[in-house]
Formats: structure tokens, sequence, C-alpha cells
């Protein structure tokens, strides 16, 4: 019997990561002009912001309880246990699919032993935390250490967030017409967090593109907490300009212990559009869990 940390496409998690620990991960779905696609599986980060681009109808949906089933079985089937971090329910209705399909497993299956962890967290946020639990397991952790720190790291991730257009959230109604044609005109720029609910929230507004860049690492700096013994991330959509900036001043001006770059995929890009970058970081270090992470 394993014990084994899973999670879904929705954290972005890098190709890296999934080769290095052989990581299982559970693909986020998306309908393009009706037909379905799932994240990092049958559909990708280019294909997805190239489509979009072209202004076809893309809709987003969670992973369903028989999609949970499917990818849960395997594990009970073989005996191991297992832990899944999952996208936050502030933002989609997995949290609540997946328990479902743990409970209809176990009918099946009655010793079948699994923990599910709202993470609260969407991208690279618990895509970090995935990466962080893996190497602590990698480095002689054990289950019960592993399930307290996974809490612990969901619970102190931070996201700061912005977008150079306004009308990726308009159109999926997360803006009303009054601040989209304002917000537009003025040029301004959300900067978005990711709050305690683990829903995405609009905190400030910035006009222009460099002063919303230099804002994200302003507020990097005021909530983040011993960054130079930190692995952080930095995502993006498809504005590699940005991606670079941010990751030369996470190194250059916080001194951070590393960076894993990822790439935004659908679950949150169809919501955003391509030009959204972040930086995620923790605002606090447990020395518990750190000595598994060196």
């Amino acid at each position: 019997m394993s014990f084994c940390i899973i999670t879904d496409s929705a954290s972005d998690v890098t190709e890296e990561i999934k080769k290095e620990f052989n990581l299982h991960v559970i693909p986020t779905p998306v309908t393009i002009e009706g037909t379905d696609y799932f994240d990092e599986e049958t559909i990708f980060p280019d294909d997805f912001y190239r489509i979009q681009a072209e202004g076809k109808e893309i809709k987003t949906y969670h992973i369903s309880q028989f999609m949970f089933e499917e990818h849960f079985r395997p594990f009970a089937k073989r005996g191991d246990e297992v832990l899944y971090i999952c996208f936050s329910t502030g933002i989609a209705g997995t949290f609540q699919a997946a328990n479902l399909a743990y409970e209809e497993i176990k009918e099946e299956y009655p010793d079948f032993k699994m923990t599910i962890i709202d993470s609260k967290c969407a991208s690279m946020g618990f895509g970090l935390v995935v990466y962080k639990l893996l190497t602590m397991q990698k480095n002689g952790a054990d289950k019960d250490l592993i399930i307290e720190a996974a809490k612990y790291f969901c619970e102190h991730m931070e996201h700061v967030v912005t977008l150079p257009e306004l009308s990726y959230l308009f159109k999926g109604g997360r803006l009303g017409k009054t601040s989209f044609l304002a917000g537009t005109m003025l040029d301004i720029k959300p900067i978005i967090v990711v709050d305690e609910n683990g829903s995405l929230k609009a905190v400030e507004k910035v006009r222009g593109w460099k002063k919303a860049l230099k804002r994200v690492l302003d507020m990097v700096e005021e909530k983040g907490r011993d960054l130079d013994r930190q692995i952080v991330s930095v995502v993006y959509g498809t504005d590699e300009e940005s991606r670079d900036f941010l990751v030369n001043a996470m190194k250059e001006r916080f001194g951070v212990k590393g960076v894993c770059v990822g790439r935004v995929g659908c679950a949150i890009g169809a919501h955003t559009g391509p030009g959204i970058v972040a930086v995620v970081f923790q605002n606090e270090i447990n020395e518990k869990y750190e000595e598994y992470l060196k």
C-alpha cells in the first residue's frame, strides 16, 4: 500500500514536477464551441489561448462526481491511501464533487482511505503546495506530518494577480459594463488576490501595466515573510516579457531560494484572458516543515 499525493489540473503544476514525482493530475474540463476538452490532456495552454484569441465560445465546469470516481477507483483497487489537494471551493464546486465520489467509492472499497483538502487556492497557489508536499515525502516525512503541512501551506499561501485587459472579466460576468468601459478608457489594471474564502477578489486598481507589475511586487514585499528562504511561483498566460520581469525581480529584489514558473491553464485563463500574471508565495514559514524542504 502506498500513500499517494494527487491534485487536479487547475493547480497548473508544471510538467517537470509531474515527471519528477510521477504525479497523478486529474484534468479539468472545458467546453469550446460545444465540444469537451480536458486541460493538459486534450488541450494545452498554447492551443487554448490561440482559440480564445479567435473569439470562440469557451465555458468551464468543475470535475464531476463521475470523473472523480474514475480517477479514484484505481487507487482504491490497489489499496493505496490518497491525499487530494483540490481547487478552491471559492471558485469551483470541485471539493463537494470529490467528496461525493469518495463516499461512492467507499461503498465498493470500505477500507479505502482518502483525505480531501480544499486548498482555497488557485493555479500554482496549490500547485506549489503539492510540490512542497511531494518534496517532503521524498525527504522522509511521514503521512501525518504531510497532511498537517498541507493544511498549513494552504492556509498561508498568498496570490497577487494582475491583468492587462478587462474584457474577459466583463464577458464572464465578473465585471459590470460601467466599470469595464471606464476601466478600459482610463487604462485601469486590477490587482486581484485570493481571499480567506478562496475567492478571487479585486482589492486595488492601478493605471498602466508597468505600475500594475510594480504594485504586484510591492504587495509581495508587504505580505511575504522570509522570502529569501522560499521557493515561490510566477505564473502567466502568454506574456513572456512580464513573466521574465517578475521572475528576475523575485530573484534580484527578494533573493528567493527559487522560482517555479507555471502556465495558467483553462480553469483560470478562460475567465482572465491570456495576459494574466501572478506571484504566489507564503506569508509565513514553519521550521517544522522546512527541514524536509532543504
